[in-house]
């Protein structure tokens, strides 16, 4: 799918991955919603674009767990643009580590890192199948195809972002639905770097990413991103070296646990 003219909506657009894929639409020639749950980074986001680009980007704060949320967002493009014509799932969120998360913990991570993603799917797809064309964008992790050394809410919800857009793509794909999963591994982004604050697991996680290759800058991602849905390719990694670990594990998966125990004791030694 070409994005040039096309309505999108963007969550967790106030920064990081979400704010750069929103920013290199709009440069492609999109139109944008930049939803974020802090309604004040949404709006720096946007000034900044509409600074560049007059008139193609409206913000809002949105819980995007939230159905009402979504269906606001949706109305507000709407309303300025036109209907949405691609949704970006981004918004996410790390969790607490290990065993110790709670219910609560569990909860508010199905909910953003997975739930966002089927309720605003349930709002769009079915007018897209209506129209024969639609894109949605899940950012996931390479955790969702790898685990994450840390956080169990993180790994666990990732891998259901990655099989849900995968149960979308199936079920949809043949009547004009197009479907994307990002799946980057270390971005230089307040997520990475604030795992730090879960303890000796979370400092863990963050050691784990950052030392198994090159964390990219979000612009760099966002390019992966349009060039991705440009092409309407499934999954996309801008960390290549992704592929060949997650071929390993699929070709033995004994001996990708026994390396990831390693990995964990070695960077968990680093404290």
């Amino acid at each position: 799918m070409q994005v040039a003219g096309k309505v999108a909506i963007v969550t967790g657009g106030g920064g990081g991955i979400g704010g750069a894929i929103a920013r290199a639409l709009v440069g492609a020639g999109t139109r944008v919603v930049v939803a974020d749950l802090h309604a004040a980074t949404a709006q720096a986001v946007a000034d900044r674009i509409n600074a560049d680009h007059p008139g193609t980007a409206v913000s809002a704060g949105a819980d995007v767990s939230d159905t009402e949320a979504i269906r606001r967002l949706i109305a507000l493009a709407d309303k300025h643009f036109g209907p949405v014509d691609m949704y970006f799932a981004n918004a996410g969120i790390v969790g607490a580590p290990g065993l110790e998360a709670d219910e609560a913990a569990w909860s508010l991570a199905i909910d953003v890192n997975l739930r966002a993603h089927i309720r605003a799917a349930q709002l769009l797809v079915p007018a897209w199948v209506e129209r024969g064309a639609g894109y949605f964008v899940s950012t996931a992790s390479a955790a969702g195809l790898l685990t994450q050394i840390g956080s169990a809410t993180y790994a666990v919800t990732k891998h259901a972002a990655v099989g849900f857009a995968e149960w979308l793509s199936v079920t949809y794909g043949d009547q004009g639905v197009r479907v994307s999963c990002l799946c980057p591994q270390g971005v230089n982004t307040k997520l990475l770097f604030g795992a730090d604050s879960g303890g000796v697991l979370g400092a863990a996680a963050t050691r784990a990413v950052t030392s198994a290759g090159e964390v990219l800058e979000p612009e760099q991602v966002a390019a992966d991103v349009i060039a991705a849905i440009d092409d309407e390719r499934f999954l996309i990694l801008p960390h290549p070296q992704v592929l060949d670990m997650y071929r390993q594990k699929a070709a033995d998966y004994d001996r990708w646990l026994r390396g990831m125990r390693r990995y964990q004791t070695k960077v968990l030694a680093q404290d």
